[in-house]
């Protein structure tokens, strides 16, 4: 804080000298001083001050006026369109945007045309709709559906006391919390490796210290973790080795979704075991119990003093529907697969919704739904995912499909219908064999930031990062069913 202090001061001293000096003229050392501060910037170097007979001075004059600290600031983003893709530019060039300097887009991201730069309550509105704009905008009205611009590295939202351009702000940043979440994980059947393995989740490694990085972690485990039953889906029935529990804490996962239509392929026993083997573990599970009231229970995990709330809930069948004394997952009755929409379930899950913002800051719920081997969501997710979101929840996130689909927008709040698969053996066509997690940033109980990470599963059945033109498609698929800004993926 000291050092933040400092810095400011001088800015100040410098201020006072261009305005009794006379010396404005382009390209001054003082008139570039007072372009930056009028643009918001909070320098973050000292400069050379110029003494009363006009001669440069090697250090600045001690500060007499005041001796309280600054108040605080906050990132001054540089905001783009979606399509833009991850820019990270210098700060040389960061400045000479902010200061009204003329900037193609080829100096950007190779583009073309020269860069329209906004400022305002009307500039996050252009750049959603308009790829050649560039907004200059505080980080705390930042919103999922622009991207920031990362300058010298440095990303303005995960790491706001690192990035080099400041504003003054009412108050500090709030505490920055990263989640990922990732589509769905099957570690039995095809994936599972022989008996005796070392490891019993290889597929996890490429990504693990990925997925670790992240301050909450959650996916859907698509299976049971016990196979002491009878199989109710045939082959298509998928039970995992209890060891892998210990290798999806290793990899970070904070929570895991039992809400899905395998959670019961070995019926009630393995299901209460399945639930034991989580309820040992640092991971939290949500959306199957030992009864309804059990399995309607939503799990909260607390970062940097953030609650965060999660709701699951199964609308598939096929794994029993939690009641009383009936071991089974939270379920919403619904097309495609288990409709017409049963409007009591609908509002149970309301009402759980609607408690749930009384207790935490942030609520996200996710839905297992929707129809298999497509990336458009049917009109009943469309219509649940809305009544989620009227309820208060602040995000949506599903599975199931087995391909990413779209995502939908209200009021700056996202549904992200799914995200495909994780790890899983569908290695039949292309689609199943790819995915995205989802990276978010908040800024307390504020999302700043939803960015989708595309990745192919190999033979191995592990997931692995990919570029150009693969992770192109990938997004395009899930572009081709979103809403604005995110059809322009």
């Amino acid at each position: 804080m000291e050092g933040r202090w400092v810095r400011v001061v001088v800015v100040s001293v410098l201020l006072g000298t261009a305005c009794t000096s006379g010396d404005s003229t382009p390209g001054s050392a003082t008139a570039t001083n007072a372009a930056r501060t009028s643009s918001g910037i909070t320098e973050s170097t000292p400069t050379a001050s110029t003494s009363p007979t006009g001669q440069p001075t090697s250090q600045p004059p001690p500060p007499t006026t005041s001796t309280e600290p600054p108040g605080a600031t906050e990132p001054l983003v540089l905001a783009v369109h979606l399509s833009r893709g991850a820019l990270d530019i210098s700060e040389l060039l960061a400045r000479r945007l902010v200061g009204g300097g003329q900037v193609s887009w080829s100096e950007l991201d190779g583009g073309r045309g020269r860069v329209d730069v906004r400022r305002g309550a009307s500039a996050l509105t252009r750049v959603q709709t308009r790829p050649g704009v560039v907004a200059v905008v505080p980080g705390s009205e930042i919103t999922p559906l622009v991207r920031a611009v990362l300058v010298d590295g440095a990303d303005p939202l995960r790491e706001p006391e690192r990035y080099p351009l400041q504003t003054p702000a009412v108050e500090e940043v709030p505490a920055v919390v990263e989640l990922t979440v990732s589509g769905d994980i099957m570690l039995g059947r095809g994936v599972a490796p022989d008996p005796g393995a070392a490891d019993p989740a290889p597929s996890l490694r490429p990504l693990q210290r990925r997925l670790a990085r992240a301050d909450i972690t959650v996916g859907n485990l698509e299976s049971t973790l016990s196979n002491a039953g009878v199989p109710r889906q045939g082959d298509d029935s998928f039970a995992a080795d209890p060891a892998v529990v210990a290798r999806l804490a290793d990899a970070g996962f904070d929570v895991l979704s039992l809400a899905n239509n395998h959670t019961g392929d070995y019926g009630d026993a393995a299901l209460r075991q399945t639930l034991r083997e989580l309820r040992d573990s640092p991971i939290e599970s949500v959306g199957a119990g030992e009864d309804a009231r059990r399995a309607w229970r939503p799990v909260l995990v607390e970062r940097s003093g953030v609650r965060f709330g999660f709701v699951a809930f199964n609308a598939i069948g096929e794994t029993p529907i939690a009641g009383p004394g009936q071991p089974g997952a939270a379920s919403v009755r619904m097309q495609p697969r288990t409709g017409p929409l049963n409007q009591g379930d609908l509002r149970r899950l309301r009402r759980t919704v609607d408690a749930l913002t009384d207790r935490v800051d942030v609520v996200i719920v996710l839905p297992h739904w929707g129809d298999q081997y497509t990336n458009q969501p049917v009109p009943a997710q469309r219509r649940v995912g809305r009544a989620i979101l009227r309820s208060g929840a602040d995000l949506v996130v599903g599975g199931h499909p087995h391909w990413v689909q779209g995502v939908q927008v209200h009021d700056d709040r996202l549904v992200v219908h799914s995200l495909g698969n994780f790890i899983f053996d569908m290695d039949f066509s292309r689609q199943t064999q790819e995915g995205v997690l989802l990276d978010l940033v908040f800024w307390g109980d504020e999302l700043r930031a939803a960015t989708f990470a595309p990745y192919v599963i190999g033979p191995d059945f592990a997931p692995r990062p990919v570029r150009g033109e693969r992770a192109e498609a990938i997004l395009g698929l899930l572009a081709a069913a979103s809403d604005p800004p995110f059809s322009g993926l």
